[in-house]
């Protein structure tokens, strides 16, 4: 046996037989995106990106507020707006992840469970994980 550097062909084949193996595990499909904005004036001032997981979970990426824009409940409003329809497609838990000088009291506000973190100190940032239950 030896390591090797894999090629793109060769990341879709592993790609496709872990797939192939979490169907044992899996017995429902689901999929799915949340993307929603906001605008004022035709601007784009704040988002948000998620996507279904496997067991009913949304996944949130991103959420971002333009620094002019922010403490002005835009992101609440995104998260809220989120969290409804995320209830409508099924969707029964909520997960992210996010850096300490982001939105860890932000998240901690709507109600969202810090489920784990790690901090690295040489690097100077710590990451929280956190996750909400919309049954």
């Amino acid at each position: 046996m030896k390591i090797i550097d894999l090629t793109g062909e060769q990341v879709e084949e592993i790609e496709e037989r872990l797939e192939e193996y979490d169907e044992k595990h899996i017995t429902y499909k689901m999929d799915g995106f949340i993307r929603i904005g906001m605008e004022e004036n035709g601007e784009l001032i704040a988002g948000l990106d998620a996507c279904v997981t496997t067991f009913k979970i949304l996944y949130v990426s991103t959420l971002f507020v333009d620094e002019k824009y922010r403490r002005k409940g835009i992101a609440k409003q995104l998260i809220l707006e989120m969290e409804k329809r995320a209830k409508k497609m099924g969707v029964n838990t909520v997960r992210l992840d996010t850096f300490d000088w982001q939105g860890k009291e932000f998240y901690e506000a709507l109600g969202y469970e810090c489920v784990g973190h790690y901090e690295n100190a040489e690097d100077g940032y710590a990451e929280y994980f956190y996750r909400k239950s919309l049954a």
